[in-house]
């Protein structure tokens, strides 16, 4: 952003000396802190904090006859055009998305597919945190669908001991789940 795109803009359209003048001051006094406040705002894309305040700017010159010079100061209404402009910009982007080419939402899975994904990848981890011996009776009886009896058989230990290696499994699944922030 540069001050002489703000003046060449102030040429083309009418304007009285009072105004360039009192644009050129705006850029001085303002422009390095309004961009600092800016970048913060738009999480440091420079090129977007330059955009606001240009345009911040450019409202503060199409608002200049309004525009009381004698005020302390004008940076408190250019903060707030600011914000503004910047919440204009974020309303914009959610309210239309994002365009992309075709071929990019050819290799975007539906929705329900990467739902499903982030699920059984949650779940992946969270028995990866589990003790073999839990995680083998809950792919057993869970994932094989083998009640606890043919469970006990393939493992080849008891059924009681399944019964009671299953409660424990699921209440630790469960409290790895919710530390993954998945609750029931």
């Amino acid at each position: 952003m540069r001050e002489d795109a703000l003046v060449a803009d102030q040429r083309r359209s009418p304007g009285s000396g009072r105004e360039e003048e009192l644009m050129r001051a705006l850029y001085r006094d303002h422009a390095g802190p309004l961009l600092a406040y800016v970048s913060r705002l738009v999480g440091g894309d420079r090129y977007l904090a330059e955009d606001v305040v240009q345009e911040t700017l450019l409202r503060a010159w199409r608002s200049a006859p309004r525009l009381d010079p004698t005020a302390r100061s004008l940076r408190p209404w250019l903060v707030t055009v600011a914000r503004r402009v910047v919440i204009d910009i974020h309303r914009r982007r959610l309210a239309r998305p994002d365009e992309t080419g075709p071929v990019a939402l050819e290799r975007v899975p539906a929705e329900d597919e990467l739902e499903r994904a982030l699920r059984l990848m949650t779940i992946s981890d969270a028995l990866d945190e589990l003790s073999d011996a839990h995680r083998q009776v809950l792919i057993e009886t869970y994932f094989k669908g083998r009640t606890a009896n043919e469970a006990a058989t393939e493992l080849g230990v008891p059924p009681g001991t399944v019964r009671s290696r299953l409660f424990y499994a699921l209440r630790s699944l469960r409290i790895a789940l919710e530390e993954r922030g998945v609750t029931p």
